[in-house]
C-alpha cells in the first residue's frame, strides 16, 4: 500500500511538472514579437558620448549614457560606406554600397531594393518611418516597407520645417525644432498603434548634420569650453609636411595635404562660413539638443511599460572629423569617419551594462531586427544577425575583418575613390584613379593613424595578403565596378565651385 502511495506520489509531481512545462510552452507560443526602435542620428562620430570621456569632457550626453548602462555599448561599429545616402540604404538593404548601387546624396534609389521593414510587414508587424529619408535628393514621397510616414526633401531644416506626412505636406512654424518635432510623430504613432499588434519604428533625425542648430535653449550651452585638438590637427601644414617627409617618417596622401584647404579642411572649411572652434561647439549643443529628445523616448516607453518588450536600438549614419589629418566631414576611411556609436538595449536578452567588442557594422541592423521578428534572413544581405554576440555569447565565426568603400562624388571632387580592409589591428587603404600613395596602419601602435607603413618591407607580405582579400570580397559580392549616377549638381570644392 505504501509502495502504492509513492507512486501515486511521483506520478502526482510528474503530472505537474508535465502541465506547467505545457503552460510553460503556450506563454512562449502565444507571446507577441517584441517591439523594435531603431534610432539613426546623422554624423554622430563614435567616441563624442560623455560615459565615453574622451576628447570633450565637458560634452553631457546622460541618455545615450543611460542606453549603455542598461544595455550594451559595441565599442566597433562601423559603417561601410561613410556618407549619408549610401549608409542609410545600406542600413536598410544590409548590403553594400557597390550592391544597392546608392552612391551618392542625389540619385534616388533603384526601384528593385527591398527594405527589411517589408519583411516585417509580412511578419505582422505595423511600421512607421519618421525623419530623414535622403535618397532622391528631392523627393520626400512615402516609401514602401511603412505603415505610417513622415519625412522631408534632402537635408531638411533645423527649424520650422515642412514635412511629408502621409503624402501631404504639413508646414510647422512658430520656432519648431525640428528633433522636436519628429519626436513628437513618433511617440504620438506609438500612442494611436493598434495594441494587439507589435511595431517597428525608425525614427531617424536629421541631427546632428551640419549646419549644426541646437535647440534654442542649448544655444551656448557649451561655447567658451577647452578645445583639445587632436594630435593631426596640423599634420598637414606646409612646415609640418616638411620637416616630417625629410625624416622620411609620413607618407601623406596628396588629396589630404590639399583637402586641407578646400571645403572639407580645417582651413577653409564650408568656405569659411564659420570659425573650427564655433564647428566644434554648434555640433556638441546640437548633439545635446538630440541626446534630450532621445531621453524623451525612453521616458515614454518607462511610463507606458514598454520597456522590457521593446528592444531598443541607437546608431549614427557615419562618424565624423573634427581636425584629424587636417580634415572636417566624413567619406575617408580614417577611423574617426568610419566609426559609429551604436547602442543597443532588451532587458530580456542584453545584459546591463555590457560592452561587445566585436567588429560591427550598419550591414547587420536589418538582418538583427529580421531575427528578432523570427524572420530568416534574406539570401541578397550581406550583413549578419549581432543578436548572439550582443547576449555574450561565443561565435567563432564572427567576421575577422571589415570591408569599406567610397565612390568619388562629381559635387565633392576632392576625395577619391578608396576601398579599405580594417582588421582588429591593421587597416588598408586603396585609393583608386588618382596618382597618390595608399596608406597602411598598424592601429595597436599608432590609433591615430600618422604613421603610413604602407612602405614598409617587413609589412609587405600583410599588405599583399589585405590587398588580395579586397579584391575578393568586391568579387565575391560582385562589386568589381564603379555604379555611376546621373549628376546634375555643382561642384563644392573651392577652385571650381559654381561649375556642372
Amino acid at each position: 500500500m505504501r509502495y502504492f502511495t509513492f507512486l501515486l506520489i511521483i506520478f502526482s509531481q510528474f503530472a505537474f511538472v508535465a502541465k506547467e512545462n505545457n503552460k510553460i510552452a503556450q506563454i512562449k507560443k502565444i507571446e507577441k514579437p517584441c517591439n523594435v526602435i531603431f534610432i539613426l542620428s546623422d554624423d554622430h562620430r563614435y567616441d563624442f558620448m560623455s560615459f565615453m570621456n574622451n576628447s570633450v569632457p565637458w560634452l553631457q550626453t546622460p541618455n545615450l549614457d543611460r542606453i549603455a548602462k542598461e544595455g550594451t555599448h559595441c565599442q566597433n561599429a562601423f559603417v561601410t560606406t561613410a556618407l549619408c545616402s549610401p549608409s542609410r540604404a545600406s542600413i536598410l538593404t544590409g548590403m553594400f554600397t557597390h550592391a544597392h548601387t546608392i552612391v551618392d546624396n542625389y540619385a534616388p534609389e533603384p526601384p528593385n531594393l527591398t527594405y527589411f521593414p517589408q519583411y516585417l510587414q509580412k511578419a505582422g508587424y505595423q511600421t512607421a518611418f519618421v525623419g530623414k529619408w535622403h535618397m532622391g535628393h528631392d523627393d520626400d514621397q512615402p516609401r514602401k516597407g511603412f505603415n505610417h510616414w513622415v519625412s522631408f526633401k534632402g537635408q531638411g531644416v533645423y527649424y520650422n520645417p515642412t514635412l511629408n506626412v502621409d503624402g501631404k505636406k504639413v508646414a510647422h512654424g512658430d520656432s519648431a525644432y525640428i528633433t522636436d518635432v519628429l519626436n513628437q510623430y513618433a511617440l504620438d504613432w506609438i500612442d494611436k498603434r493598434d495594441k494587439n499588434k507589435p511595431f517597428f519604428l525608425y525614427l531617424s533625425h536629421k541631427s546632428v548634420h551640419s549646419e549644426f542648430r541646437p535647440a534654442r535653449k542649448h544655444k551656448n550651452k557649451y561655447h567658451g569650453q577647452k578645445i583639445n585638438y587632436p594630435t593631426t590637427f596640423s599634420l598637414t601644414k606646409p612646415e609640418i609636411l616638411k620637416s616630417a617627409e625629410n625624416q622620411q617618417n609620413m607618407l601623406i596622401p596628396e588629396w589630404v595635404k590639399n583637402q586641407r584647404y578646400s571645403w572639407h579642411g580645417v582651413d577653409y572649411l564650408y568656405h569659411g562660413a564659420t570659425t573650427f572652434e564655433d564647428f566644434v561647439y554648434d555640433y556638441c549643443e546640437t548633439l545635446h539638443s538630440l541626446d534630450e529628445s532621445i531621453g524623451e523616448v525612453l521616458n515614454y516607453l518607462d511610463k507606458n511599460g514598454l520597456t522590457e518588450n521593446t528592444f531598443l536600438i541607437y546608431m549614427g549614419d557615419n562618424g565624423f572629423s573634427f581636425g584629424e589629418h587636417g580634415l572636417i566631414d566624413k567619406r575617408h576611411a580614417y577611423e574617426e569617419s568610419m566609426r559609429v556609436p551604436l547602442l543597443m538595449r532588451y532587458p530580456k536578452l542584453i545584459k546591463a551594462g555590457s560592452k561587445t567588442p566585436q567588429m560591427i557594422q550598419n550591414i547587420d541592423i536589418a538582418p538583427t531586427i529580421l531575427e528578432l521578428a523570427g524572420i530568416k534572413k534574406p539570401t541578397q544581405m550581406h550583413g549578419s544577425s549581432v543578436l548572439p554576440i550582443v547576449q555574450g555569447k561565443e561565435v567563432s565565426d564572427w567576421r575577422k575583418k571589415i570591408f569599406y568603400e567610397y565612390y568619388w562624388e562629381y559635387s565633392f571632387p576632392q576625395t577619391p575613390t578608396m576601398h579599405a580592409v580594417r582588421t582588429d589591428r591593421y587597416k588598408l587603404i586603396r585609393y583608386h584613379g588618382v596618382w597618390d600613395t595608399n596608406e597602411f596602419f598598424d592601429l595597436e601602435k599608432d590609433p591615430e593613424e600618422m604613421n603610413n607603413l604602407i612602405k614598409s618591407p617587413e609589412h609587405e607580405p600583410l599588405i599583399k595578403q589585405l590587398t588580395g582579400e579586397i579584391y575578393d570580397w568586391l568579387e565575391s559580392t560582385n562589386g568589381m565596378q564603379i555604379p555611376l549616377k546621373r549628376t546634375m549638381h555643382k561642384h563644392g570644392d573651392h577652385k571650381y565651385k559654381g561649375t556642372y
